[in-house]
């Protein structure tokens, strides 16, 4: 009897102790406060409130396995979709099981399929680069997805080339009211190179920013299990080398027209590269070519490294940018996965599981910058957090006496909010931003 306790014991310490280590547990966005989703109709620039709870609801966890509860609502504001799409993000109320050890996948690759392929740590769903929008030759034009009727899948439409018009500035949009990401969720107004103005109609933001200075934070795990970080990492395996832009190994073929794979298979045509359908508009427009250089990524878009929250080394996935920091073919994961993929939605937890708080999770201690902007400021202020927040961050508004003239706060998962300055008199002001672990002031100037 007394080896049978001593042995329960042994166990309950060793699972304690590895939740508080795995990542997989410890780095979900799980929404403590009550956070609630926000959209943006067309021709309404003011936010609507939602009544669905953002972010992930809880984390459940095993010895084997760990249960990711959520609605599929993130926390920054969704919509509109200006190309015509009638759905808004709605509750998937959705469990979400994957592996607290994936593996490698030791026999042929698994290729990436439409939908879910993988999971933010804000609950929200990562697709691949498909929109279910293909070339059909008998009739010379698009079918299938939401074009309706069936393509060949032969000449695969490229989501993120062909539907940027329907994504959001956080760069997402639903299908059947599923909202998600095809690749890497910061916002449209962030990039070195501005691709898409609707940030300006509809001011909102993503998941986080990407910030060339330090490790891209861990913003998700894919379907078969591994973690998917932002754009930048470390040069070298070893996580040594520096901080670079982690490249895409994909680029575009040397093609006019479009009657063979990059393997040199016919096919049956599809149309020829031109304006209306450029190179990179299908999927089959690109070509890996395996580069020995150690900041370029696999043929799944990965590679087995050293991160913050894995100081032992792990296979990762990366969301791949341009110099310009717009979208790279193949976005973030694939098009084949690197393990096997086990992750799996499930309607109930059939196993004994432990309930992880976070707040014994990872304090924010705001590692990048905060930019208030413009400063001068005459009608609005903004102020916006660097890199990944992953707690509610208090803001206040205060005049040279002292006095708190507006409050407001960060939200997590999100990374902006704006300060009304139109009604102040001119002069000097400092903005106060709080975390738990932190405070730091910033001096700004009204002048109308």
């Amino acid at each position: 009897m007394k080896k049978i306790v001593l042995t329960s014991i042994l166990i309950v310490g060793l699972h304690s102790a590895f939740a508080q280590t795995n990542p997989v547990i410890l780095n979900w966005l799980q929404n403590t406060t009550g956070i609630m989703g926000r959209h943006y109709v067309k021709n309404n620039y003011i936010p609507i409130n939602d009544n669905t709870l953002a972010n992930v609801l809880s984390v459940k966890y095993s010895t084997a396995n760990v249960y990711v509860a959520t609605n599929g609502i993130p926390s920054y504001i969704t919509g509109p979709f200006l190309d015509g799409n009638p759905s808004l993000a709605t509750s998937q109320n959705a469990i979400f099981k994957l592996p607290l050890n994936p593996v490698k996948n030791t026999g042929n690759p698994v290729n990436t399929t439409p939908n879910n392929i993988g999971l933010f740590i804000n609950g929200v769903a990562l697709f691949d680069y498909r929109d279910g929008v293909s070339w059909k030759s008998s009739t010379g034009a698009l079918a299938g997805g939401p074009l309706g009727g069936m393509g060949d899948n032969v000449w695969n439409r490229d989501a993120v080339v062909a539907e940027r018009i329907g994504f959001d500035c956080a760069k997402g949009h639903p299908a059947m009211g599923n909202y998600h990401h095809h690749q890497n969720p910061s916002a449209f107004s962030l990039d070195l190179s501005v691709i898409s103005t609707i940030c300006n109609l509809y001011v909102a933001d993503g998941l986080y920013l990407i910030d060339s200075n330090v490790h891209a934070p861990l913003i998700g795990f894919a379907y078969d299990g591994f973690p998917i970080y932002g754009a930048y990492g470390y040069k070298n395996l070893d996580g040594t080398g520096g901080i670079v832009r982690m490249k895409s190994s994909y680029q575009y073929r040397n093609i006019s027209t479009r009657t063979q794979y990059a393997n040199g298979t016919t096919v049956t045509a599809g149309p020829p590269v031109s304006t209306t359908y450029p190179l990179g508009y299908f999927k089959e427009d690109y070509e890996f070519v395996l580069d020995s250089n150690s900041d370029y990524l696999d043929i799944h878009n990965g590679r087995f490294c050293i991160t913050p929250e894995f100081p032992n080394g792990t296979y990762c996935y990366f969301a791949t940018v341009d110099q310009n920091w717009n979208s790279a073919y193949p976005y973030i994961v694939g098009p084949t996965f690197y393990g096997s993929r086990v992750v799996a939605k499930v309607t109930t937890i059939a196993e004994p599981v432990t309930t992880y708080s976070p707040s014994t999770g990872i304090a924010n201690t705001i590692k990048t910058s905060i930019i208030v902007s413009p400063n001068p400021a005459t009608e609005f202020v903004a102020i916006q957090l660097g890199g990944l927040q992953n707690e509610d961050v208090q803001l206040e508004l205060i005049d040279l006496q002292g006095k708190i003239i507006q409050s407001d706060k960060i939200v997590q998962g999100s990374t902006i909010t704006y300060f009304d300055v139109r009604k102040l008199y001119d002069g000097f002001y400092f903005i106060k931003v709080m975390g738990k672990n932190f405070s730091k002031i910033e001096k700004i100037k009204i002048s109308h």
